[in-house]
């Protein structure tokens, strides 16, 4: 059965939701709006997929972080508001399943500072941290507004922890929870962060880490911690607050949530950081404000958490780029 994680913040933050077993609307008038997408660049690879949800009125809160089980084909939307359903469960081509709300705390509220396994169900699994009490402590562990997680195959556990809260830091946890290395330090020189907002892992063993506050991705070495780079020529203008890589891993997609903007960055070979490289981007109406995405590894479909527009969309490869990592 499918394990799912939550980071669940105190004030100021967000409620995250990641998948183990992958790889790991309100308003009519305003969703029509929210479909002018324009293309920066010459090369476009994916489009918007118009009919997915099948039925969007079950956005009724703000929708700020999605995840996609590629294994099952589902897609986890969390929302967040007073008196409604904090998740929501989709297949991957938009029909609603079911939602629940059992124990997950209201985010941005002054509860949380938490991080919380469920099942595929709902179901309460496990907690780390002290709810309501924030704290940096590894021993036992302390959060505080963690603001998402990344878990690979092996069940190793990546926690960017500090939205604005006491913590900046990169903490990876073994499968039993054990702390393998942490980076944890406010500042802007390597290694240290200003509001680390999401994580990733590639094929290569490189971790992704959007460094928010200090408008750069830095990337590190997943079994030593060693810095191995950052990229900031990309973000002269607003920082990254989404990652991931498409599944050819040719592609990094970085969400920047005031410009409301998707990019398209090509991802550097093993061995090399170098510089970033814009290839494409999907710059969306005002105010949508994506803020957290993730990808399918079976489809390669983009599912963009849209904070402003209250709604997840999808986008979906060309059948050109489509083929290309299908060959």
């Amino acid at each position: 059965m499918a394990r799912f994680w939550f980071c669940v913040a105190g004030a100021g933050c967000f409620l995250a939701l990641l998948v183990l077993h992958s790889r790991i609307r309100d308003s009519p008038v305003l969703r029509e709006f929210v479909f002018q997408v324009s293309w920066r660049t010459e090369e476009i690879l994916y489009r918007l997929d118009v009919g997915w949800p099948k039925h969007s009125e079950y956005f009724t809160g703000a929708t700020f972080c999605v995840a996609v089980d590629s294994l099952n084909r589902l897609v986890y939307v969390a929302q967040r508001g007073e008196n409604i359903q904090k998740v929501l469960v989709f297949t991957e081509d938009g029909y609603f399943l079911r939602a629940w709300n059992y124990t997950v705390d209201t985010p941005h509220g002054s509860y949380g500072h938490t991080i919380k396994k469920y099942s595929s169900f709902g179901d309460l699994v496990q907690v780390l941290g002290t709810p309501g009490k924030k704290g940096s402590g590894l021993n036992p562990l302390q959060f505080d507004n963690p603001a998402e997680l990344y878990v690979e195959d092996t069940g190793d556990i990546y926690i960017v922890d500090g939205d604005g809260g006491l913590n900046n830091r990169l903490i990876k946890l073994s499968q039993d929870f054990m702390v393998l290395w942490l980076h944890g330090e406010n500042g802007t020189g390597p290694a240290k962060f200003s509001i680390p907002h999401s994580v990733t892992v590639d094929s290569a063993g490189r971790v992704w880490v959007a460094d928010r506050g200090n408008k750069r991705i830095q990337v590190f070495d997943k079994d030593t911690g060693e810095w191995l780079g950052a990229w900031n020529n990309c973000f002269t203008e607003e920082g990254p607050s989404s990652v991931r890589f498409t599944p050819d891993e040719k592609y990094l997609v970085i969400a920047q949530l005031n410009l409301s903007r998707l990019l398209f960055v090509a991802a550097p070979p093993v061995g090399s950081i170098g510089y970033c490289s814009v290839i494409s981007s999907i710059q969306l109406a005002d105010q949508v404000l994506p803020h957290l995405l993730d990808v399918s590894g079976k489809t390669g479909a983009i599912y963009v958490a849209e904070i402003g527009a209250r709604q997840v969309q999808k986008y979906v490869p060309l059948n050109s780029y489509f083929s290309s990592f299908h060959s």
